[in-house]
């Protein structure tokens, strides 16, 4: 039976075990709109405000599910309103399937109406992206796309579809098929990893992203156990460990917890797991490893040793490589070392706040969350301080933009991350600056039912840059200050949804204890425009610059 290129897609996306797609309908993709039509029992369309954040709600959806997620876009500025998204799951690891339309073939390079080539335009943020050229040839694309997505380091795949291949027929005996060489891993050898392991005195883990993706939080709570070990985490780790667990330091880094900062610097060892070795991790490079080890376990090799020499390197599956260790590493008890871990945690100790605060608004917040309510952020200051206060339980409960820091990034992620997890209460903290950006999703939200808690942390300025401003630029407040009238609450309401404006605990508590089960809650918290991030390493800094009050 002959079936249309259209028709193929969506037997690729069944194949594949896609039961939910985001995206925006125009005439470059309109076979695949009217085959999405006819297969509404296979397949559900989540039909987003813009195509940035369909790109992100695929994002968020794939970060819940660990399966890819899926965008479909049309050609010309539909395809290019993706790029972000697909950006930034690049720098995150995410794996993503973005579909796009293009102009017929005989139309291609002609500067036709809504034309552009955005597989060139991709090509430097995909893992990989296909032209289709032929019908015979999309179904055995389209199952490369979702392989190559997850294999190895995950991440998106583009597959540019010309409106003609869509309408073109072949049946299943024309197919080309598509021949994918996937390098093996090679075998890791554990011996000099070992020897320093056992030697090391006072060890610590640095885990990040890798941790999540590979699924291996069980053993590395096991190891740090194992080894006597503390672990500080990446952003992008954050969730590998319950926030109470006895070995976790929360975040390290430029706004990382005091103790990790303390311990990062007198530990001997580093044993680095699925991390990028960022400049927001590390500061001044020279000073972070200075006297000490590092062990960098990754499963792409281009990372390890890219920004931070390692002396032992381990290509391989974080997971796996955590096995092998377990299976021969014994019991290493360091009570000095446990101690002097203690004692550094001690500097993490805050005061009691009575009024609305960062901190009260975030552990406030919580007290209303179950252990796996999914949590998205966008990006400044109230991303940070969700890092440094949200009390994370369980992986694959945070949606952020960790290496691009993609302001708007937020609503559309918790929307994907809200579908995936059974449309169970999803919150979001963002700012007013980031909202403003992405506040089109609302009607997504509310046309999906969605309960989403949308957590505003009005200060009225751009939080992160004013606070840079003030630090390192003399207060010159250049374009930081908002002085915007928007009315968030009448905003929602407009949208569909429910708003009130947060000016004290009490009034947050009531709201917590009100919020509508089939629709968006937005929370416009006031807070004062001066609140910094603290504590904070300087860029390039080190742990001696570390920076624990606005006065310092």
């Amino acid at each position: 039976m002959k079936r249309s290129g259209a028709a193929i897609v969506i037997e690729a996306l069944c194949r594949n075990s896609v039961q939910t797609v985001f995206g925006y309908p125009g005439g470059a993709v309109l076979p695949i709109y009217d085959e999405l039509y006819k297969n509404a029992n296979r397949i559900n369309h989540v039909l987003c405000a813009h195509e940035q954040n369909a790109a992100h709600a695929a994002d968020g959806f794939a970060r819940v599910t660990g399966k890819p997620g899926v965008v479909i876009a049309t050609s010309g500025p539909g395809a290019t309103n993706l790029v972000t998204g697909i950006a930034n799951a690049y720098l995150d690891s995410v794996p993503l399937v973005a579909i796009t339309g293009n102009v017929a073939v005989p139309l291609l390079g002609r500067d036709s109406f809504q034309e552009v080539d955005i597989v060139g335009i991709t090509q430097e943020i995909v893992k990989h992206n296909f032209a289709v050229s032929d019908v015979r040839e999309l179904s055995g694309v389209l199952d490369a796309a979702f392989k190559i997505a997850v294999s190895g380091r995950p991440g998106p795949v583009l597959v540019d579809i010309p409106k003609s291949i869509q309408t073109d027929l072949c049946d299943d005996s024309e197919f080309f098929p598509q021949d994918l060489f996937f390098k093996p891993l090679p075998e890791v050898d554990l011996t000099d990893a070992l020897a320093a392991l056992n030697e090391a005195e006072r060890p610590m883990i640095y885990a990040g992203g890798g941790v999540v993706a590979s699924g291996a939080s069980e053993e590395l709570a096991l190891l740090a156990d194992r080894l006597s070990a503390p672990v500080a985490f990446s952003m992008m780790g954050l969730t590998a460990l319950p926030r109470d667990h006895k070995r976790n330091l929360g975040m390290c880094g430029m706004h990382g917890s005091r103790s990790s900062a303390r311990v990062q610097d007198e530990c001997d060892l580093i044993l680095a797991l699925g991390v990028r070795f960022s400049d927001r991790a590390t500061g001044n490079v020279a000073r972070y490893r200075n006297g000490k080890k590092i062990i960098h376990v990754d499963i792409d090799n281009a990372e390890i040793g890219k920004n931070a020499a390692a002396d032992i390197e381990l290509c391989g599956d974080v997971k796996d490589v955590l096995k092998k260790l377990l299976a021969v590493l014994p019991v290493q008890p360091r009570p000095d070392w446990d101690e002097a871990v203690r004692n550094a945690k001690k500097l993490d100790s805050l005061p009691v706040e009575q009024a609305l605060t960062p901190r009260t608004l975030l552990k406030t917040v919580a007290s209303y969350c179950s252990d796996d309510t999914v949590i998205a952020t966008d990006v400044g200051q109230h991303q940070m301080w969700t890092m440094q206060y949200f009390p994370f339980k369980l992986p694959r409960t945070l949606l952020t933009s960790g290496g691009l820091g993609t302001m708007g990034f937020g609503l559309g992620a918790a929307i994907g991350g809200c579908i995936a997890n059974d449309r169970k209460r999803t919150v979001l903290f963002t700012g007013d600056g980031s909202f403003g950006m992405c506040l089109q999703e609302l009607a997504t939200a509310v046309s999906q039912n969605l309960p989403l808690l949308i957590v505003i942390f009005n200060n009225g300025v751009l939080g992160m840059v004013r606070q840079w401003q003030t630090m390192f630029y003399e207060k010159h407040y250049s374009q930081t200050t908002l002085k915007r009238k928007t009315d968030f609450p009448a905003l929602a309401q407009a949208f569909g949804a429910e708003g009130k404006k947060i000016t004290d605990l009490a009034g947050l508590h009531a709201a917590l204890q009100n919020l509508a089960e089939d629709r968006p809650t937005v929370l416009d918290c006031q807070l004062d425009m001066d609140e910094f991030v603290l504590p904070m390493i300087p860029p390039g800094g080190s742990v001696k610059d570390l920076i624990i009050t606005k006065e310092k």
